[in-house]
């Protein structure tokens, strides 16, 4: 029996807490492969996917995705990016605002297209490695919806449902490639609408170390 997501309060809250990122002074600890050129300079608005991330089609992880090489190209070509002012980081837009995202307060950037949307500021300002691993993780949901698959099921949280463990698995899988460690990795993969509990079970569904336990 799948475990109950949040009530709508808890989810409001957990929800506010989304970061606005600011400006950082440290360098990226990781690098990025030298074909992942984005444009971390636009101002907000749409965009062509591989427009605004350059190269992304020319990395590993991009061959490695599911299907025809040829159509999975045509459907990035064909995807949009939303670049939106507002804090969080970045998300497939949904054709409709999940029931349980909705009655927390909440209105998603919804489109019929295929589109993700990323928060101006996380482009501009998060570990370029940060982003990378982001948008690796969004596109696959993109590729998994044109396979049917519902990407916000109902009644299963958000670390139980198969295409986030699968998209987070595959995003771990390019940051080891890259010599990224656990350490970095739980600090990435931890978000604000998942309980710490749900975060170490996270963790133990993709195989990244849970590091010493607070």
């Amino acid at each position: 029996m799948a475990k109950r997501e949040p009530s709508a309060v808890s989810l409001r809250r957990r929800l506010e807490r989304l970061p606005d990122v600011g400006p950082r002074r440290r360098r990226d600890r990781y690098a990025v492969p030298p074909e992942f050129r984005p444009d971390r300079e636009r101002t907000a608005g749409r965009y062509p996917l591989l427009d605004l991330f350059r190269g992304l089609e020319r990395t590993v992880p991009f061959r490695k995705y599911p299907g025809d090489d040829r159509e999975v190209l045509r459907i990035a070509k064909s995807t949009s990016v939303f670049l939106n002012d507002g804090p969080g980081w970045m998300y497939v837009a949904p054709r409709r605002t999940p029931p349980e995202v909705r009655a927390a307060g909440f209105r998603m950037t919804e489109t019929p297209d295929d589109a993700i949307v990323v928060a101006r500021h996380h482009l501009e300002n998060s570990p370029l490695m940060y982003v990378y691993l982001d948008l690796i993780h969004e596109f696959l949901h993109i590729l998994q919806r044109h396979q049917g698959r519902e990407l916000w099921p109902r009644r299963l949280r958000y670390v139980d449902r198969p295409t986030e463990v699968e998209a987070y698995a595959f995003s771990v899988a390019e940051a080891r490639r890259l010599k990224v460690p656990d350490a970095y990795l739980r600090s990435y993969i931890e978000v604000p609408w998942i309980t710490r509990r749900e975060f170490r079970e996270l963790l133990r569904n993709i195989g990244v170390s849970p590091g010493r336990r607070r």
